[in-house]
């Protein structure tokens, strides 16, 4: 199980960290690019965006995380380079039920499929469940994304709500699935994997 020397923001291959203001508006910029990351990170209508517009969003979304409390924002990091990989987020905290949203994703393509969100989602879950104590977790996933419920299946989420034809994307009505996770359930998958994550390649 997890101890006091357990590393809270680094796996393998990644790290959490903050945003770098300098350099991470002109990664970004292309992924917002990049039609296959934004159709599977956001639900809402996507397009390109400029640097100067993304370090624009950064500095909004600072002073949300300042005034929220209820949002926590990282940054996937390479370790060798510290390379920006993605974005990992914990959201819409619900303090008094003990519960959080979670969102992630690799931007770049040829990062995508080498195990990166799942060392990145093991960090996001240890931090929720071990240093902020939530009781529980939810992962909403549209229909077409099916790496994405792979992965969070492979870690234990379980499919409580489908809301049917809940996306209009493509002249197609998707399904939008909404997971969970409890506490005591990652505990017991920790126990029985020695305090590793689970192994999923390719995700």
């Amino acid at each position: 199980m997890l101890d006091i020397q357990t590393p809270l923001f680094e796996a393998q291959d990644i790290r959490l960290g903050p945003i770098d203001h300098d350099k991470d508006p002109e990664v970004e910029s292309k992924w917002t690019h990049d039609y296959e990351f934004m159709r599977l990170m956001e639900l809402k209508p996507v397009r390109p965006l400029a640097p100067a517009m993304v370090k624009k969003g950064y500095e909004s979304l600072e002073k949300e995380i300042e005034a929220d409390k209820n949002l926590f924002y990282f940054t996937i990091r390479a370790r060798d380079d510290d390379r920006l990989l993605g974005k990992a987020v914990l959201e819409w905290v619900d303090w008094t039920n003990g519960n959080g949203y979670l969102r992630l994703g690799i931007g770049s393509g040829p990062d995508r499929g080498r195990g990166l969100g799942k060392q990145a989602l093991g960090l996001l879950l240890r931090f929720a469940f071990a240093e902020l104590n939530l009781f529980r977790v939810t992962i909403v996933v549209p229909e077409y994304c099916q790496a994405a419920i792979a992965l969070v299946s492979k870690f234990g989420f379980v499919e409580e709500v489908r809301r049917r034809k809940a996306i209009l994307r493509d002249d197609r009505a998707w399904d939008l699935l909404v997971f969970g996770l409890l506490r005591s359930e990652w505990e017991d998958a920790l126990a029985l994997s020695g305090g590793r994550s689970p192994q999923s390649k390719g995700i």
